[in-house]
C-alpha cells in the first residue's frame, strides 16, 4: 500500500471544519484505492500568531518542503490586520516553493445551478492556468511625499533577481506607486504547463492581456505567448484582452478550454469563473510547483462568523483534495471524487444551506465520502 505523508494547515475560521472533511474524503478513497495517508498538522494561522507573534518561520517552511503537497483549508482572521496573515503565510509559502501555477477548474457539475441562462455542464467546463508569483503581486512599491527621495526595491526569485534604484522627484503632495514585473523565465515556464495542459484536453488555449494599452508588460507577454505557440503546432491559440474575456465568459463560456493568464488578470476573472460554475463554494484551487512542492485550498475566505457552526459548504475543499491526490499521481481516486461530488448534489439529498437544503458540513463529507466507496 502506498502512504502519503501530507501536511495539513486547517488555518482560520471554517478552516477546520471544512478541512475535516476533506480529509474524510481523501481517507475514504484510500481505502478504496489502495493507500493511505498521514495527515500532520501545523497550526499556523490567527491564534498560533496572537499566542506566539509567528506568521511562518523559514524552518518551518524548509520542513514542510520535505512533502510533495500541503493541504491548506482558510486563511484570515478580523482580530489581525487585513494582508498581515495572507502575506505572511500564504504568499509566504507560494514565493518560497516557488509556486508558479494557480489552477482553477471552471466546471459546471450536474445539478448545480448557474447565473448563465441555457448554459449547461457541457458549456462550462475549462480550466485557467494563472501566474502565480509575478506581475503586480511581486510586493513591491511605495509612497513618496512632495520633494526628491530614493527607494531601492528588489524582486527576488529562485530564477533570477532584479532591483529597482528609483530617484523619485514630484511636486504633489504625495504619490503611491507599485512595481509590476514579469519575467521572460517566469512567463514561459506557465506558458508550457498551459500547453502541455491544452494538448492533453482540447487542443485550445486562449492567453488574456491588455497589450493594447498596457503594452510594454503584457505585450512582452503576448509575444512570448506568439513565440511558444510555434512549438506546439497542434494547438489552437487566441488572444484575449481582459475586460473583453469578463464578457465572453459569461456570453460565451464554451468557447475556452484551458486559458492562461498573468497574476492579477487571473486573480480577477477566477473569481468570474467560481460564480458561472456555482459559487465560491464549488470552487478549488491548487499552487503548483510541478517539480516541488505544490499546496492546495478551496479559493473562497475564511467566513470567521461562521467558525465551528458544522455550516458551511465543504465541496470547495474537498474538490481541492481530489486536485492534490491526482498531482500525486492517484487520478483514478481523484475522479471518483469529483464524480462523488456531482452524484451528491445531483441527488439533492445532502445539501448545505447555501444549496438550499440543512444538512451540516460534516453530513456533507460523511455523505461524499460513503458514494466514493459505493463507486
Amino acid at each position: 500500500m502506498t502512504n502519503y505523508k501530507i501536511p495539513v494547515i486547517p488555518g482560520d475560521g471554517i478552516g477546520p471544519d471544512i478541512v475535516a472533511e476533506g480529509m474524510k474524503v481523501i481517507d475514504a478513497a484510500g481505502e478504496k484505492y489502495g493507500f493511505d495517508v498521514d495527515w500532520i498538522n501545523y497550526p499556523h494561522g490567527a491564534d498560533h500568531y496572537l499566542e506566539t507573534g509567528e506568521l511562518i518561520s523559514e524552518d518551518t517552511l524548509r520542513e514542510l518542503g520535505a512533502y510533495p503537497a500541503i493541504y491548506l483549508g482558510s486563511i484570515g482572521d478580523p482580530r489581525v490586520a487585513p494582508g498581515i496573515l495572507e502575506k505572511g503565510i500564504l504568499l509566504a509559502a507560494r514565493f518560497y516553493f516557488d509556486q508558479y501555477i494557480n489552477l482553477r477548474p471552471i466546471k459546471l457539475l450536474e445539478g448545480v445551478w448557474t447565473p448563465l441562462k441555457n448554459k449547461t455542464p457541457e458549456d462550462i467546463d475549462f480550466v485557467v492556468v494563472r501566474e502565480n508569483t509575478e506581475d503586480m503581486y511581486i510586493g513591491i512599491g511605495g509612497r513618496a511625499a512632495r520633494g526628491a527621495s530614493q527607494k531601492l526595491l528588489e524582486v527576488k526569485r529562485n530564477l533570477y533577481s532584479a532591483k529597482f534604484d528609483l530617484d523619485i522627484d514630484t511636486d504633489s503632495e504625495e504619490i503611491a506607486y507599485q512595481i509590476g514585473m514579469i519575467s521572460k523565465e517566469g512567463t514561459r515556464r506557465v506558458m508550457k504547463y498551459a500547453f502541455d495542459l491544452a494538448q492533453k484536453r482540447s487542443g485550445h488555449l486562449s492567453s488574456v492581456d491588455k497589450a493594447n494599452v498596457l503594452s510594454d508588460i503584457y505585450g512582452f507577454w503576448r509575444e512570448e505567448f506568439e513565440s511558444m505557440a510555434d512549438n506546439y503546432p497542434d494547438v489552437e491559440t487566441d488572444f484575449n484582452y481582459v475586460d473583453a474575456i469578463t464578457m465572453w465568459f459569461v456570453k460565451n463560456p464554451e468557447w475556452f478550454d484551458v486559458v492562461v493568464t498573468p497574476n492579477m488578470f487571473g486573480d480577477i476573472i477566477t473569481d468570474l469563473g467560481a460564480m458561472i460554475q456555482g459559487g465560491l463554494g464549488l470552487a478549488p484551487g491548487g499552487n503548483i510547483n510541478p517539480e516541488g512542492t505544490s499546496m492546495f485550498e478551496p479559493i473562497h475566505g475564511s467566513a470567521p462568523k461562521y467558525k465551528g457552526q458544522n455550516k458551511v459548504n465543504p465541496i470547495a475543499t474537498i474538490w481541492a483534495g481530489a486536485m492534490m491526490i491526482e498531482q500525486l499521481g492517484e487520478n483514478e481516486a481523484a475522479a471518483n471524487i469529483v464524480s462523488a461530488i456531482e452524484r451528491n448534489i445531483s441527488e439533492a439529498r445532502v445539501r448545505t444551506y447555501d444549496m438550499g437544503g440543512s444538512a451540516g458540513t460534516s453530513d456533507v463529507g460523511d455523505e461524499i465520502a460513503r458514494l466514493v466507496l459505493e463507486e
